[in-house]
């Protein structure tokens, strides 16, 4: 028993002691200290904004902060029209219904002054804008711009009021994070976040805008909000969304920063857009003729066309060159030149980089007023009086009539001068686009023309 009893110490004592040269010899040492926290279990083993991470590594709290308190909720008071047959009949008064539609703006100064989308402002009877802090103003109109659909308002202020400086959108990069900030679904200011998905994105086949597409959630009341930079900076003005059932589905559009601060500056100084072409017709790579060419496969824009007395005749480019670059942007696409044009002014001198023959040749391009337009509504091809036109018909203002449209080619309007139409006088090519675009379709509209006897007649639409 004694030596059972001695061998099982012997045991013990052996056993003891290969354990404890194991732990002292062979076993890796891995000591975590945990200070005194709430909750002493959770742990992590990664930093939280490694390099690479993501969006971990972005912080929009910034961003946010800065931009909340300049977007502001536009309300727009209208008097739809009723039935215009019903209107002939028993007048207007009693067939218009008010409406009410909503939308954004962003504060640009701090006295007042607010940019939005002409679409949430049009045919407005009465404005009204709510800032973040519920307070609320009366805003009238400075000015709006329906090709570029922006508008400017103003309110007036007891106080300053916080307000977003115009970054520079041609900066902007393909993945870079961008904020857009609204009033969606009539909430105040609502934050979503997402990337700059393209930039100069044409979304209509008869418009030559250029969008910068995101994929940051923009829904009804989005529309004239802000979208801006990790740093807060104003990058574009949120304008539109494709989607088949009006909500956001994955792709939103924004006015570029640099071509809504040109609308702004082009009101407020002029009182309308002064815009500057090049003063040529690009070909339509999509066609049939430009796929059997290969122009389709063209990365730039290709020239069809020059325009007579334009800035591109005067600088001598010519049909089948190819644009490749204005000023320091690069031009893959139509949408990409238009973009950069949008942004200046007649008068403004742009460096063009061409190819032509295989060589790259860079002209300085002196932009000059679009010669010709197609008016709103009638239809009608004009083009601005030159020189030699003015002596003819023996005025300084109106604007000459090129085409006519089939509906209208029985009343001798060829040739002739618009000077004015219903009691506003026609000065120029801007003020002929402004006036028809607010004409109606229904209603009487009365212009007058100058023949080239310089005899004065005036013509009733109906």
């Amino acid at each position: 028993m004694k030596r059972i009893a001695g061998l099982f110490l012997v045991a013990l004592f052996a056993g003891s002691l290969t354990l404890g040269a194991y732990k002292i010899f062979f076993e890796s040492k891995n000591v975590a200290y945990v200070a005194p926290q709430e909750n002493p279990f959770v742990t992590t083993s990664l930093p939280t904004s490694a390099k690479g991470v993501g969006i971990n590594e972005v912080d929009f709290t910034i961003a946010a902060e800065k931009t909340v308190n300049a977007v502001v909720h536009v309300k727009n008071m209208t008097l739809s029209r009723g039935n215009p047959l019903a209107e002939f009949f028993y007048g207007s008064e009693g067939n218009s219904r008010p409406q009410v539609g909503t939308g954004s703006g962003v504060i640009i100064s701090a006295d007042g002054y607010i940019v939005t989308n002409n679409h949430v402002i049009a045919k407005s009877n009465e404005l009204e804008v709510t800032l973040n802090n519920n307070k609320t103003y009366d805003a009238e109109i400075v000015g709006a711009d329906p090709s570029s659909d922006i508008a400017l308002l103003k309110i007036d202020a007891e106080e300053a009021l916080p307000y977003l400086a115009f970054g520079d959108s041609d900066g902007t990069k393909i993945g870079e994070w961008v904020l857009a900030v609204g009033n969606p679904f009539n909430l105040t200011s609502t934050v979503t976040a997402g990337i700059v998905s393209a930039k100069a994105r044409s979304i209509s086949a008869r418009s030559n805008q250029s969008f910068i597409q995101t994929d940051a959630a923009v829904n009804p009341g989005n529309s004239g909000g802000a979208l801006v930079n990790t740093n807060g900076e104003l990058i574009g003005i949120n304008t539109a969304i494709t989607s088949q059932t009006g909500s956001y589905v994955g792709y939103s559009f924004a006015v570029p920063s640099n071509i809504a601060n040109k609308v702004v500056n082009d009101l407020l100084e002029f009182g309308r857009v002064q815009k500057g072409i090049l003063g040529i017709s690009a070909a339509n790579v999509n066609s049939a003729y430009a796929r059997q060419e290969g122009l389709d496969e063209i990365e730039g824009v290709y020239v069809a066309g020059i325009e007579e007395e334009s800035g591109a005749d005067e600088a001598g480019l010519e049909e089948g060159d190819i644009i490749k670059k204005v000023g320091n942007v690069k031009v893959r696409k139509f949408s990409e030149l238009t973009g950069y044009l949008s942004a200046k002014r007649p008068g403004d001198k742009v460096k063009v980089t061409i190819e032509r023959n295989g060589q790259l040749l860079t002209k300085n391009v002196s932009l000059k007023k679009r010669l010709t337009e197609e008016l709103p509504v009638m239809g009608l091809t004009v083009k601005e009086l030159s020189g030699k036109d003015k002596k003819i018909y023996n005025t300084k203002t109106g604007v000459k009539i090129v085409a006519v449209p089939q509906r209208y080619r029985d009343y001798g309007l060829q040739n002739k001068v618009i000077v004015k139409v219903d009691d506003e006088e026609i000065k120029d090519l801007e003020e002929a686009k402004q006036v028809f675009s607010g004409l109606s379709r229904y209603g009487r509209t009365s212009i007058t023309l100058i023949g080239e006897d310089g005899e004065r007649e005036r013509l009733i639409f109906q």
